[in-house]
């Protein structure tokens, strides 16, 4: 199954490469924030695949009951566990708190708290002898493709890894414009941690 993951940068080519069916054989859509919404809506209609979002730091606080703060028809996934076209799909948006007033900013116990309200459907999911897939998140894991202040990794991310054993994260936030591999893909654990920015289609096999 392909997977196209998008992040943090309107790339112009993608425009035409999707109108022209370059994407034609992506079975999802998985966006890891900091994207304008009508680029994700875009991509929805034009690729017609489910779509999941999680919020970066740059989007708005997400409110059901406001149209700019949702990408309408695509599924914000942020603390939310799913299943589609049989991958187990988790979210979690944001990233460390670098400014007081900053949306979709969290110190490092507040994402941890955040990350444990997801615990008891990640132990449900197990208990039901399934692994989770994907997870999708904004922020890297502390330690992990990050860097000092605004990009430091969540150790959150760090405990959904050791506690869900999601076969990949596809996260952005950090901006690697190097070619070079191991910059941007890095196995932890039993997960592939993938920066995706500013997009990469991904193949994964069922298991």
């Amino acid at each position: 199954m392909k997977i196209l993951a998008v992040s943090d940068q309107v790339i112009d080519r993608i425009y035409p490469l999707a109108s022209h069916g370059h994407f034609s054989d992506v079975s999802l859509i998985l966006a890891c924030g900091d994207l304008p919404y009508t680029y994700l809506e875009y991509l929805l209609s034009i690729i017609n695949v489910p779509l999941y979002y999680v919020p970066g730091n740059h989007d708005p606080q997400f409110d059901p009951g406001h149209v700019a703060s949702r990408a309408e028809g695509c599924t914000n996934l942020d603390l939310r566990l799913t299943r589609d076209r049989s991958l187990t799909l988790a979210g979690f948006g944001g990233c460390i708190r670098y400014r007081p007033d900053g949306v979709n900013q969290y110190t490092q116990p507040e994402a941890t708290l955040r990350a444990v309200r997801m615990l008891p459907r990640l132990l449900w999911n197990r208990l039901r002898g399934r692994r989770m897939d994907v997870l999708i998140s904004h922020s890297p894991p502390f330690g992990v493709h990050d860097s000092d202040g605004a990009h430091e990794g969540l150790k959150a991310i760090n405990l959904l890894i050791r506690w869900a054993r999601p076969r990949y994260l596809l996260h952005g936030h950090t901006h690697f414009f190097r070619t070079n591999l191991e910059a941007s893909d890095t196995q932890t654990l039993d997960t592939r941690v993938i920066n995706v920015f500013p997009y990469k289609v991904i193949e994964i096999e069922h298991v």
